[in-house]
């Protein structure tokens, strides 16, 4: 009888660093182990919006433990994300490099929509099914996401710069809690969240479900201080904000129900949760377990093929949005695969499953190559990257997101404005591979690609085409010469050969 399939999901918040554990046992997730530190890494960025080195520090040694637990999984078993605070910090590259080789898995950033969309399937998952109009509330560290769905389907999704560590931090410094902080905080939360109150009005959704540590922690207290059976509502609300304006301050304190490791935040994340409340007109949110990890091991539970068509149908939609000629963008992204395959060569085949992603990258990257084409004709390919770069693109991790943006931007002019990014193997032949398939197909109809053919020998690559061709098609010809001309700039020149 086979071993159950084992999976792991790792979600790096802005407060805590949390891994599960699992099995797949009769096509459902039953946890085995369950981990969870305290890192409050959200805490530790400097007014450049840079993490300390305490901060990056503490991050890698709860990470180097968890690594150390996850010996033996394979790369398929492992997804890990991170949220608000590696969104936002300048210098996530220094501490993702490290992490990285810590953990032994890849880490993904992922955006505000997205990680609001992996909350959403995690609690829904965990609901019993219900046609009931779903609100879902999840005051994090820096962030908070709110999701309106019903069933396992969201249909609104936001992310807004306002959590219970930023809250604290700004407005209860040194931990104290005075009723005029608590007014300032709920004001400024209020300001941040104003821009919710159209989509998630109460008359959008029948039902609230609160997510995450904060909706837990403030639950925890009511039902200890005999306020609810979890349930949290305003006059629930009302008790404790009383309750910490009477105690005073953090350090020290003996609050029923409320984990040590959570005072230093509580009064940052109930400020934000009074300002939902009164804004959005919450009557009362249920606490519910599921939450981002439990998407990802949902999402992980399907086939990798759901997972890429999930970011195809954001392919297709931004294509759609922007009204991009999605014959001609097919057509650069079959002759593209074709030529990238050439280049990666036996490489290619020994390893199928990180070239096969890299395919799929480079397709998707042809199919929107001209999505700024409709800003302006000549520098398309500048706005294209902006756009790419800065969309809520479900699926996608920022780091696919930037490399799109890349390949958009470089697919076109001259090579030195990416210059630093062509010293990685794999985007440097994805973007030989997209430049020449834009040449070949310039004429917008499918070129004639049994004539041309690309190899890679020691470092050199050679593009090799029929004399008839040549003269056949004079002006791509030129544009393939002009084309080995730009590369023979760089460190990776090209050779041009006619048969």
């Amino acid at each position: 009888m086979p071993s159950p399939l084992r999976l792991a999901a790792i979600d790096l918040g802005s407060n805590s660093f949390r891994l599960e554990i699992g099995v797949i046992s009769h096509g459902a997730f039953e946890r085995t182990e369950y981990l969870k530190e305290s890192v409050r890494q959200g805490a530790g960025m400097d007014s450049e919006r840079n993490l300390t080195p305490q901060a990056m520090q503490s991050g890698w040694d709860c990470l180097a433990r968890f690594g150390e637990r996850l010996a033996g999984f394979k790369s398929s078993q492992v997804r890990a994300v991170a949220t608000q605070t590696l969104r936002e910090a300048r210098n996530r590259d220094v501490f993702l490099a490290r992490a990285v080789k810590i953990l032994g898995f890849p880490i993904d950033v992922i955006s505000g929509r997205e990680e609001a969309r992996l909350i959403y399937k995690g609690v829904s998952h965990l609901l019993a099914p219900s046609d009931e109009r779903r609100l879902v509330v999840d005051i994090g560290g820096r962030s908070t996401e709110l999701i309106l769905g019903q069933n396992q389907q969201p249909r609104v999704m936001e992310s807004f710069r306002v959590g219970s560590i930023a809250w604290s931090t700004r407005y209860f410094p040194e931990g104290l809690w005075r009723r005029k902080s608590f007014d300032t905080a709920e004001i400024a939360a209020k300001a941040v969240l104003d821009g919710a109150l159209q989509a998630y009005h109460p008359g959008n959704w029948d039902i609230a479900y609160g997510s995450a540590g904060t909706v837990s922690a403030v639950s925890e207290a009511l039902v200890a201080g005999g306020w609810s059976d979890g349930l949290v509502t305003m006059q629930g609300l009302d008790w404790l904000k009383e309750l910490l304006i009477e105690t005073g301050q953090a350090e020290g304190s003996k609050i029923p129900g409320l984990r040590e490791d959570r005072k230093a935040i509580i009064a940052g994340g109930l400020a934000v949760t009074r300002a939902l409340f009164q804004l959005l007109g919450i009557e009362s949110l249920s606490p519910t377990s599921g939450g981002l990890r439990h998407g990802l091991l949902c999402q992980m539970q399907g086939s990798r093929e759901s997972a890429s068509d999930l970011r195809s149908k954001t392919v297709e939609r931004l294509a759609h949005k922007f009204n991009i000629d999605r014959a001609h963008g097919s057509r650069v992204g079959k002759v593209a695969t074709q030529l990238f395959m050439q280049i990666a060569g036996d490489q290619a085949l020994d390893t199928w499953d990180e070239s096969n992603r890299s395919v799929r990258k480079l397709r998707w990257a042809a199919e929107l190559h001209e999505i700024g084409s409709h800003i302006s004709h000549s520098d398309y390919h500048k706005h294209g990257a902006y756009i790419l770069q800065n969309a809520d693109a479900m699926g996608f991790s920022l780091d696919e997101l930037q490399r799109l943006s890349l390949l958009v931007l470089g697919h076109r002019g001259k090579l030195r404005k990416i210059e630093a990014d062509l010293a990685l193997d794999d985007f440097r032949a994805q973007l030989m591979a997209l430049r020449i398939a834009v040449i070949l197909c310039h004429a917008r109809r499918d070129p004639r690609a049994d004539c041309i053919s690309i190899a890679q020998n020691k470092g050199v690559v050679k593009v090799h085409c029929d004399a008839s061709w040549a003269s056949d098609f004079p002006q791509s010809a030129y544009l393939l010469r002009e084309e080995i001309l730009a590369w023979q700039k760089t460190g990776w020149p090209m050779e041009f050969l006619e048969l």
